[in-house]
Parts: C-alpha cells; sequence; structure tokens
C-alpha cells in the first residue's frame, strides 16, 4: 500500500483540494498519454453489492471501477495508485478500457503540479442514488459541475422538437 500512494512516473500522490488524496502531474502530460492502470482485485458486481452498502453510507466512497457487465476492479484491494484520481466534472483524463484492462489517459496536455481527474459519471439506477443525492455530491469546483459524481441526466427530446438525426 506504501508504494501505491507514491503514484508513478507520471504524478504524485498528495492533500488535495477536491478530496481526500489526489494525484498531480510531476511532468508535462502530453494529450494522448496513457498515465496509469486501474488496477485491484478483479469481482462480480454481486460481490461488490455485497462488501459496499451505498444506503449505509454517509456519503458513497469506494474504489471500485465497471469494467463490463461481469467485472468490477476493486482497488481497496492490492490496487494501484489510480484509486487516488479524484472525480471531475470538467477532467483532463479519461478512462479507456481495452481488452478488460482500464487505462487513465491525458484528454489534453497536462502541466506539473496540476491535479489529474476523469468523471466518474456513476451509472444511476434511480431509487436510493435518487433519493439520496448528498451520498454523490461533487466537490470538483468546475465552472460547469453537475453538482454531482452521478452521470449526465438523459436529454429528452421536447415534444414537437426535431428528432435526433438517422431517425
Amino acid at each position: 500500500m506504501a508504494g501505491a500512494r507514491r503514484g508513478n512516473r507520471f504524478f504524485e500522490v498528495r492533500r488535495s483540494p477536491i478530496q481526500g488524496l489526489g494525484g498531480f502531474a510531476t511532468r508535462v502530460l502530453p494529450r494522448g498519454t496513457r498515465v496509469v492502470e486501474y488496477t485491484g482485485e478483479r469481482i462480480t458486481h454481486a460481490e461488490a453489492d455485497a462488501r459496499y452498502d451505498d444506503a449505509g453510507m454517509r456519503r458513497h466512497h469506494t474504489f471500485l471501477f465497471t469494467v463490463d457487465r461481469n467485472t468490477v476492479i476493486d482497488a481497496a484491494v492490492d490496487g494501484g495508485p489510480a484509486r487516488y484520481l479524484n472525480h471531475a466534472c470538467e477532467p483532463n483524463c479519461a478512462p479507456v478500457i481495452e481488452a478488460g484492462r482500464v487505462f487513465i489517459t491525458a484528454l489534453r496536455d497536462i502541466p506539473p503540479g496540476v491535479e489529474l481527474t476523469y468523471d466518474y459519471a456513476y451509472t444511476r439506477e434511480g431509487g436510493a442514488d435518487e433519493d439520496h443525492p448528498e451520498r454523490y455530491a461533487c466537490r470538483c469546483g468546475a465552472v460547469r459541475c453537475r453538482g454531482t459524481l452521478l452521470s449526465p441526466r438523459l436529454k429528452r427530446p421536447r415534444a414537437g422538437g426535431p428528432l435526433p438525426a438517422g431517425r
């Protein structure tokens, strides 16, 4: 675990103004740089649900990353430094899933000292997620902050409005 808190050759882990610890660039990271792989124990969604009871949490705090319909990575178990990258509504990084592996990649050039972030965009499942938005409160401070770690709401076309292209 101590090694994981050191970051890697692209970033260091330290206190974040967003939340707890965060990853901060230690050098210029050009757009497209594969910054880090999200690692940890690979488990099923059922196991993730059994481990973490969102309803019992005052605020949502886990190190889970959904890979696909069957697999979740729990970085709280044998996870690497990617688990320290915080959420932002206007992120400078994004996850890329390739062959069941998750890589965090720079969306634009990132100068040294800047906190590395990606949009967690947790899937909205209704029920408790929507009933207790305070569990998923965002603290990123972005100009266009959604106020939540949950994915953006889908926009529905207005009645009588134009149909989306291709329909």
